[in-house]
């Protein structure tokens, strides 16, 4: 198992679910248990891999020299929620209520949207894809302990919620363009 890959894995999966950590965290300070907000999240990551693979799968038929242009992708996303945070539209995602299993995953499968547009082209490029998607399985748990972690924290759940939206379109528009000029 090439170690290079690896850290790429951890890299891409790190920055693209920051706002899931943020999410995570607000779920787990108003869960009755934890068990259910960590089955939600594996429950929703699932239904977001299987999205992408099956995405990539499908877009690997295209020829190589269009691959890159997948990068558009995720290029386009970052320039959506770069001009919903200029324009300060900030949605909230997470229900008032405590979380049930379903609610979880609910809200992790519709904040996946960027992590599909972002995995579809990388996965489809990719020659290692079963080492992404095991380091990203093995990371919904620790993502899991580290939103338990933080709605411990109150300082720092503040912090996230204030910031973490500022990093998105920034690393949204970084993997678009690294796609895109990957070819």
């Amino acid at each position: 198992m090439d170690l290079g890959v690896v850290g790429q894995a951890a890299g891409m999966f790190a920055v693209t679910n920051v706002d899931d950590l943020v999410i995570l965290a607000l779920f787990f300070a108003r869960a009755r248990s934890a068990w259910q907000v960590v089955a939600g999240q594996y429950l929703g990551f699932a239904g977001i891999l299987a999205v992408a693979v099956v995405g990539a799968l499908g877009a690997s038929l295209l020829p190589e020299q269009f691959r890159p242009w997948l990068g558009l992708i995720p290029l386009a996303l970052g320039l959506k929620a770069a001009w919903s945070l200029w324009r300060n539209n900030g949605d909230d995602d997470v229900p008032d209520a405590a979380p049930g299993v379903l609610a979880v995953a609910g809200v992790t499968l519709a904040n996946g949207g960027d992590n599909i547009g972002v995995y579809v082209p990388v996965f489809t490029v990719a020659d290692s894809l079963w080492v992404y998607v095991a380091v990203f399985l093995v990371l919904v748990g620790v993502w899991c302990l580290a939103g338990w972690f933080l709605a411990s924290r109150q300082v720092v759940a503040r912090a996230l919620a204030k910031w973490g939206h500022i990093a998105l379109p920034v690393v949204l528009i970084t993997i678009g363009l690294l796609v895109l000029f990957s070819g």
